[in-house]
């Protein structure tokens, strides 16, 4: 899917938002991307399988699954795949599994494709510099209880036993948003 007259790097954007697929699409081939869109896990899949693109962003959920299905797809198909995932639904829990899964990085909702373009063009290891204003140690701790929750399959009584508190605790818990940072 490389345009070989303008040598442009091949991009699959795989979200199930439209308007926010439709701009995403048009900024990033502005900045020089041949910008294949799909809408759903099924769609990402395909496209990932037909021609294995250079780069991918994928939102991690999707209407009809998980958008990780993608990810391993994508890895499948070119092993050299530089992979992006965007949420609305960002915890530590589902970026450490993004990134488990092939993804170089995880950007949160509404993510601009400056940042986006920054994160697939990134090289090395080099570790980032520290964030002005970290965390709060209220939301280092629900963090912690929602990456438990999440390696525990969303089971509750499983999560409360190994994080060695009352089940209803925990739900009372879960029930709350996150903390503000």
């Amino acid at each position: 899917m490389t345009d070989p007259a303008a040598n442009q790097p091949t991009l699959l954007l795989v979200d199930d938002d439209a308007p926010l697929r439709d701009r995403l699409a048009r900024a990033l081939a502005q900045r020089g991307f041949a910008v294949t869109t799909a809408e759903s896990v099924k769609a990402g899949i395909q496209a990932a399988e037909a021609a294995p693109p250079a780069f991918a962003v994928v939102d991690l959920r999707l209407g009809d699954g998980n958008g990780l299905d993608v990810v391993a797809a994508l890895r499948a198909a070119r092993a050299d795949v530089r992979v992006v995932m965007l949420t609305g639904y960002g915890n530590i829990a589902t970026a450490v599994a993004a990134v488990k899964a092939g993804a170089v990085d995880y950007l949160p909702k509404p993510a601009d494709a400056d940042a986006i373009v920054a994160a697939l063009l990134a090289k090395g290891e080099a570790l980032p510099p520290p964030p002005a204003e970290p965390m709060s140690a209220d939301r280092v701790r629900w963090e912690h209880i929602q990456r438990v929750y999440e390696q525990c399959d969303r089971n509750v009584s499983e999560t409360a036993r190994r994080l060695r508190m009352h089940r209803r605790t925990l739900q009372r818990i879960l029930g709350k948003h996150a903390p503000r940072d």
